[in-house]
């Protein structure tokens, strides 16, 4: 079963695409930003972009199905290789408990040129397994 969820942002008709892809149990967002009805916010603030766009994605995978605890992978694009210690440690304050897979990936750039940040999350919500 694919499920397709769609957030209307301002982007995913336009390019065609889904916010939230769900493929049984594995749910995978499209990437996230600080884009908050059709506006990008928190301009200049990485820490700020990387907040909203991390909430923006887990709003997503709860309406489809997954919590924050059934995350297990995430991937961070940043435009200037100075802005990761600030983002990493957004990260970690979201994912702490979690621990799931991450790569921090610095880019040329963006889709906007206010974007200093990305974020993609991928999810299982088939169930836990203890460590």
């Amino acid at each position: 079963m694919i499920a397709r969820f769609g957030s209307g942002g301002p982007w995913e008709e336009r390019f065609g695409y889904s916010r939230v892809v769900r493929a049984g149990d594995l749910l995978v967002t499209a990437g996230c930003t600080a884009t908050v009805d059709g506006e990008v916010v928190a301009v200049g603030d990485p820490a700020a972009q990387a907040r909203i766009a991390f909430r923006i994605g887990l709003d997503a995978l709860a309406a489809a199905g997954a919590a924050a605890a059934d995350v297990i992978r995430t991937r961070m694009y940043v435009t200037d290789r100075a802005h990761a210690d600030a983002v990493a440690a957004v990260h970690g304050e979201i994912f702490r408990d979690v621990r799931p897979a991450a790569a921090l990936i610095v880019v040329a750039g963006l889709l906007h040129e206010d974007h200093l940040v990305e974020v993609e999350i991928d999810a299982y919500a088939g169930g836990r397994v203890t460590s």
